[in-house]
């Protein structure tokens, strides 16, 4: 029950608590470029969970035979293979939006939160928890892009997910699209604004830096 209790809190405290975006303050780069639209933000959700949940297990496999020394570049070639295999799989099967996520998905590599996980945590713990922290870091990481993206897409483009949701009779009464929603700017202002409201309401994180 305690070891239930511990894999729990290792899965789901990166999605609100510890996240790494708004309380560790890693890979806010990707999230001011690929928050425009939502669908690039979903699909660069998942491929960073996918390629930091893999990384984590990998490298927990091999920790005890890492040597020190080079240990950096044995992650940076395991993140790396996984990185290529999902740019191919996004060319091959969402092409369209594998060319909207453009460089982005090859910078993966250089993400803080995926290099920050395998130092901290994979090197040191066993692959089931390893597998837990990626995923629950990368659900973290997904949660902001997902909602920056929301309002960026609606107020910025009057759409969400590529759908039109404000009516013309909206457009007709005067209403018009804030462009600067789409500017990168907007992105971090809204970021800024979800990290108020999280350290609001909970103590704990307030006086943080």
């Amino acid at each position: 029950m305690k070891n239930m209790a511990k894999l729990s809190k290792i899965l789901l405290d990166p999605i609100n608590i510890n996240n790494p975006i708004t309380v560790q303050i890693l890979g806010i780069c990707s999230a001011l470029a690929v928050t425009v639209k939502m669908k690039p933000a979903v699909v660069m959700a998942l491929s960073v969970m996918f390629v930091l949940a893999f990384a984590n297990v990998i490298i927990s496999l091999l920790r005890n035979t890492i040597p020190t020394r080079i240990r950096i570049i044995v992650q940076l070639v395991v993140v790396a293979a996984l990185v290529v295999l999902v740019d191919q799989v996004l060319k091959a099967y969402v092409y369209d939006v594998s060319k909207q996520l453009s460089v982005f998905v090859g910078l993966i590599i250089t993400n803080c939160i995926i290099m920050g996980r395998l130092e901290a945590f994979a090197l040191g713990n066993k692959p089931i928890p390893a597998f837990l922290d990626g995923i629950g870091n990368a659900a973290g990481y997904g949660v902001i892009l997902v909602i920056v993206s929301f309002f960026r897409e609606l107020l910025g483009s009057g759409t969400i997910w590529g759908y039109k949701v404000i009516p013309d009779s909206w457009f007709a009464a005067g209403y018009q699209n804030n462009g600067l929603m789409i500017l990168p700017p907007m992105a971090l202002i809204t970021i800024g604004v979800i990290i108020w409201i999280q350290r609001g309401k909970y103590k704990e994180l307030q006086g943080r830096s």
